[in-house]
């Protein structure tokens, strides 16, 4: 309880309903890391996790360039979106914090879909598709519980932040959440070298399960919005 509590004064000193639940959003921002470097460096050159990235790699297939996919982006942004769509939707009367777990668990078991087709050796959409709607989930319920600085895959504004503003709260969530996303990405990259696209989904599936065991045990503090007390 105190090192919760000390976590969401260091992250939300200021104080926000969801503070208790940022550590849990920075292991997610890690692991989006790990996604779009399987995606990436194993998938064809891909995003999954980083739609800005995607669109941009959109617009240069179509533009003609021989070393992207316009279907390959193409699908990974339907993906997305469709993942976004569902999770906006799914039960939206409800307080954010009491669908944390039971969506993270179902962006889970789409990584553990995408693990299964990679390691059958289906083809890549049978994978991209999967984690595509995993990310795009993930960032619903993100969005849905509207912690500042902390959307676990975009870094373009939270840099902007940190450069523009004045140093303040804010600089030390948005340092930590530019520094998880990098991490990822690193040992994503490096994972990925050593044991491929299915070590690199499998690390992603062990975090989301530590993060939806981590979730039922703090269900009651993201369901109220305990913030920092």
């Amino acid at each position: 309880m105190s090192d919760r509590r000390a976590a969401a004064r260091w992250m939300f000193p200021e104080g926000h309903r969801f503070a208790q639940g940022a550590p849990l959003l920075l292991v997610l921002t890690f692991a989006g890391g790990l996604v779009d470097a399987a995606s990436f460096l194993g998938l064809g050159r891909v995003f999954v996790a980083n739609m800005t990235g995607n669109v941009v790699f959109l617009g240069f297939a179509l533009s003609g360039s021989d070393q992207l996919s316009a279907p390959a982006s193409a699908t990974a942004l339907a993906g997305f979106v469709a993942g976004a769509a569902a999770g906006g939707a799914w039960r939206r009367d409800t307080e954010p914090g009491r669908l944390f777990a039971p969506l993270v668990a179902t962006q889970g078991f789409l990584v553990a879909l995408a693990l299964a087709a990679q390691g059958a050796g289906l083809d890549r959409y049978a994978v991209l598709v999967p984690l595509a709607c995993g990310m795009g989930l993930q960032n619903a319920v993100v969005h849905r519980l509207g912690v500042p600085d902390l959307t676990t895959t975009v870094v373009t504004r939270t840099l902007t932040g940190l450069a523009a503003d004045r140093p303040g709260p804010a600089t030390v969530r948005r340092g930590a959440s530019v520094a998880a996303l990098a991490a990822g990405a690193l040992a994503g990259g490096l994972l990925h070298a050593r044991t491929g696209v299915e070590g690199v989904l499998l690390a992603v599936l062990a975090l989301l399960v530590a993060v939806v065991l981590a979730a039922r045990r703090w269900r009651r503090v993201l369901s109220d919005g305990g913030g920092d007390g």
